[in-house]
């Protein structure tokens, strides 16, 4: 798929990137000077209600979540659309409907692998609970609509449902679940809350589950100890990374491994949101620290490496959203180590909530607003 992915890039750089100069966007910055590269800010679309997440179709169009619950089909030139048949979300809070993210094999099978999987808040007695479901585009609706996945308890509190996706190169799924709002849960291995899961298409348990053989802990974890994971992405080379949200600062950069306990709440960077002291420790024996910890309050959502052309001297680079921090950063990694922090953009669209490369190499980005918006970043001329 990368290589797929590389040489379609290349072919729309060879033609300036022709596909997307094509739309009717909106330069918003002409030209945004990063150290290594001269950017172009457009606006897509606007018109957008708290726009959660985005995947963008063979044809050219995006899908773009909607946290009250609508999924909207934008085309190219701005034009939206809202489609039928998502099911009747919790939109309580931070709920609602939240990430997407096609089948790796979308449009490649004949149709077979075509389809959308989502991430929602689904409303049962005691609250809501993260659900992950799939289902087929049949025009402007969603069709044969299937339940994959519900956490194990619906809860009350309308916060930290974490819900990231994102697809292993041996055709596992990862989804992120907050705490929920009870920290404590992120250190219960009885809970599906405060964890990482990896799941099969079809929303089974891989028989190879780093905790399929211990009866504490559930058989879909892949980690535990997490807060709320709001960024995930998966690397050409395989490696999952995940940003988290800390309490009050603390915001983490994780490498993602298998079976590995991330700390939440009894190691913790952050503070508590009353009486501003420390909530845990640095760090604790069994327990993986952070690989980085964003200064400041960043409020991370949306995370994406930079893979292909498009962008030469980011190659394998991350760029992470932050939502009250209204930021986009790029971070270049040795090993275990941030080598490069650069700040792209502060406050131009406003909160950032998702961070995606497209196939034609360009940074696509939603604003959280309540008339959000759908932008993207290319090369300035």
């Amino acid at each position: 798929m990368r290589t797929i992915a590389r040489r379609f890039t290349t072919l729309l750089l060879a033609g300036g990137l022709a596909t997307g100069q094509a739309s009717a966007a909106e330069t918003l910055v002409e030209r945004l000077t990063t150290d290594h590269h001269d950017l172009r800010l457009e606006r897509l679309a606007s018109g957008l209600e708290h726009p959660w997440s985005l995947a963008r179709l063979p044809d050219g169009d995006f899908l773009v979540s909607e946290r009250p619950g609508r999924l909207a089909r934008v085309t190219p030139d701005g034009e939206v659309t809202r489609l039928s048949g998502v099911p009747e979300v919790r939109t309580s809070g931070q709920g609602g409907l939240l990430d997407l993210a096609l089948h790796p094999d979308f449009g490649e099978d004949g149709g077979e692998h075509d389809w959308l999987y989502f991430t929602w808040s689904q409303p049962g007695e005691g609250g809501g609970a993260s659900t992950l479901s799939r289902a087929r585009l049949d025009g402007d609706a969603l069709v044969d609509v299937e339940t994959l996945f519900v956490q194990d308890r619906f809860t009350g509190p309308s916060h930290h449902y974490g819900s990231r996706l994102a697809w292993l190169p041996d055709g596992t799924l990862l989804m992120t679940i907050g705490d929920r709002g009870d920290s404590d849960r992120a250190q219960d291995g009885g809970t599906h809350a405060g964890s990482v899961l990896r799941l099969t298409e079809e929303g089974r348990v891989p028989d190879d589950n780093p905790f399929v053989d211990d009866d504490a802990v559930l058989d879909e974890l892949f980690t535990m100890g997490n807060r709320n994971p709001q960024g995930l992405t998966v690397a050409a080379d395989g490696t999952a990374w995940s940003t988290e949200h800390g309490p009050r600062t603390g915001d983490e950069l994780n490498r993602l491994e298998a079976g590995v306990n991330y700390g939440w709440p009894e190691v913790s960077r952050g503070n508590d949101y009353t009486t501003n002291e420390p909530i845990g420790r640095d760090s604790a024996p069994g327990m993986r620290d952070p690989l980085h910890v964003f200064a400041g309050r960043f409020a991370p959502s949306g995370l994406a490496e930079v893979d292909g052309d498009a962008f030469p001297a980011w190659e394998g680079d991350l760029l992470a959203g932050g939502l009250a921090s209204e930021k986009l950063v790029r971070l270049a990694l040795e090993g275990d180590r941030v080598v490069e922090h650069e700040l792209i953009l502060e406050g131009q669209i406003g909160r950032i909530r998702d961070v995606r490369q497209g196939r034609d190499g360009a940074l696509y980005l939603l604003s959280d607003h309540d008339d959000g918006g759908l932008f993207r970043l290319v090369p300035a001329d």
